[in-house]
């Protein structure tokens, strides 16, 4: 029995295992100050009478954290192989979901005067982002 087929069948299963955590750490390395940045907005959003000051601060706070998420995907896309890819699409698809169901409920709290939509919008997009990269993690980690 040859052993040089089943041997480079490993070395690429290390090689394939090595990219994913690879990458799993710069996504997680690149999302660190996305989610710094939008706990900051969602610190500076919180205050329901704001100065015109302090709603500038956080419309620009929420400015430059949609921009930096928007620069993980980016990156956390060019990194990807195809199979990484669908796993991270089907993992937003899940995310984006559940973001969709959060703000129609706070919507409807909102409408029903329970609390302000405006004060529960950021908290659900970083749940989102939660939801997706555990999602894509978990399945990166299983179905491999």
């Amino acid at each position: 029995m040859e052993w040089t087929p089943y041997l480079r069948a490993m070395a690429k299963l290390v090689q394939q295992d090595q990219a994913a955590r690879a990458a799993r750490r710069a996504v997680l390395i690149d999302g660190l100050p996305a989610v710094t940045l939008g706990w900051v907005a969602l610190a500076l959003g919180s205050s329901p009478d704001q100065s015109t000051t302090q709603k500038a601060w956080w419309i620009a706070a929420t400015a430059v954290f949609a921009l930096t998420l928007a620069w993980v995907l980016l990156r956390a896309f060019q990194r990807a192989d195809e199979y990484l890819r669908k796993i991270q699409l089907e993992s937003m698809a899940v995310a984006f979901a559940a973001v969709l169901v959060a703000l129609q409920v706070a919507a409807v709290l909102d409408s029903a005067n329970v609390v302000r939509l405006h004060q529960l919008t950021q908290p659900i997009l970083i749940g989102g982002m939660a939801i997706w990269h555990v999602t894509a993690d978990l399945r990166t980690r299983f179905n491999r």
